[in-house]
């Protein structure tokens, strides 16, 4: 009798940690706008929080995104939201998402769904009106917990429990869900990366290193997408702690070659890890002596501004390799010829890569942490009216050894040198 007692009042306490959460979340978001308008529309309909919103509230987690999951067909809820007023986006319309924005906060509102056909890649969904077909198309329990606005839970697949002893389950066949969309297996390295308190399972290991070639199948984007929530994940450190998780990251995405890096950082080097940008974290990762790097760029399809931002570490890595470039002057020059960004980047790549010059790379850091890119105050006009010289292809040419004089003197430059570079 007192251990029933003892769950209830488990139960009740959790219930009410949840409410409480879900209360501070509109308090900041006006979520529970969306939930009045949708539960009001019709006698039968509901709207709940959904999936990662929840259980980022149950494992204690910042939560960045709002899924919910509604017994509405799409049409009726873009007319609600539009009737209100409520900016909205139809671009996953398809598959029975739109997502309201209530000032700065986007909600993907998903139509409840059952799949029709799978093929690896996709999924042709239908809608209904049933809670548990779409809990049963999801991949994992702790993915298919569900919650209305008072934190009244709706769980068929026991996903919170399996959340608090550290369980990733699949629901369902394992191979099953697997071959239905194989994007599953990196999201199964993420969730037992940050969730799992137990070993992997020798029998789902087999599973995947069997279909890991379903991979293939799956667009470089989503890929892409994927591997960023990996990054971004709050144990991503941990990551060479998991030999099997290493194994098929890296069978995926062989350019990770150098994820032993991330051994042995100290507080410094992991604060700048974590606290740095997708693509600052692969690049410390991907770029070495080869034409690792490149081949990265080549495969996924990034912008052109953070492809350069790659290359150009690249560029000074190497460059690092044969002379030590890291003076403040040679600094002073990268700020001036480059940006603050690109400067801030290098520093925090090698702050990470470097264990032997740490200490002088931290001050570089703090240097020049406050510093603004220097002037040349000498242009094409003024070279022109001060020495009487008609425009052409000649001041461009003075201008470029003005310019280097100048960098090369600790950024001065006399009017004497000035006369003597254009009298040349």
């Amino acid at each position: 009798m007192i251990s029933i007692i003892n769950r209830l009042f488990k139960k009740k306490n959790n219930l009410n940690f949840v409410k409480s959460k879900l209360q501070i979340l509109d308090n900041t978001t006006n979520v529970s706008l969306i939930f009045d308008l949708i539960n009001n529309f019709s006698e039968d309909s509901e709207v709940r929080f959904v999936g990662g919103c929840l259980r980022k509230i149950l494992s204690g987690e910042e939560i960045d995104d709002i899924d919910l999951a509604t017994n509405l067909e799409p049409s009726q809820v873009c007319e609600i939201l539009s009737k209100n007023k409520i900016q909205f986006y139809e671009s996953g319309i398809e598959h029975g998402t739109v997502t309201a924005k209530i000032k700065n906060t986007k909600f993907e509102i998903t139509t409840l769904r059952k799949d029709l056909i799978t093929d690896g890649r996709h999924a042709t969904v239908g809608f209904s009106k049933n809670w548990y077909d779409d809990a049963s198309r999801r991949d994992f329990t702790i993915n298919s917990i569900y919650s209305d606005l008072d934190g009244n839970i709706f769980d068929p697949f026991n996903g919170k429990k399996d959340l608090e002893n550290g369980e990733v389950k699949f629901i369902g066949n394992q191979e099953s869900r697997i071959k239905e969309d194989y994007l599953r297996i990196l999201r199964y390295l993420r969730f037992f990366l940050n969730y799992s308190k137990n070993d992997h399972s020798e029998n789902l290991k087999k599973i995947i290193r069997k279909n890991i070639d379903g991979i293939s199948k799956i667009s470089s984007e989503r890929l892409l997408d994927e591997l960023k929530k990996i990054f971004k994940s709050k144990k991503f450190l941990n990551l060479n702690k998991d030999k099997f998780l290493v194994e098929i990251i890296q069978l995926i995405f062989p350019q990770l070659k150098n994820l032993n890096i991330l051994n042995n950082l100290n507080e410094t080097q992991k604060s700048i890890i974590t606290s740095n940008d997708f693509f600052f974290m692969i690049s410390v990762i991907i770029i070495d002596e080869t034409d690792n790097s490149d081949y990265f760029i080549y495969k996924f399809n990034i912008s052109n501004e953070q492809k350069n931002r790659i290359k150009l570490l690249y560029n000074f890595y190497l460059e690092n390799l044969k002379k030590n470039i890291f003076t403040e002057h040679n600094l002073w020059k990268i700020l001036y010829q480059n940006n603050k960004e690109l400067l801030n980047d290098l520093i925090n790549f090698h702050i990470v890569r470097d264990k032997s010059s740490l200490k002088k790379l931290v001050k570089f850091k703090e240097f020049f942490r406050d510093k603004e890119a220097p002037k040349l105050n000498v242009n094409a006009k003024y070279i022109m009216e001060k020495f009487n010289i008609k425009e052409g292809p000649s001041v461009g040419h003075t201008l470029k050894k003005i310019e280097k004089h100048w960098m090369d003197n600790q950024f001065k430059i006399s009017e004497e040198k000035i006369s003597e570079i254009v009298n040349s």
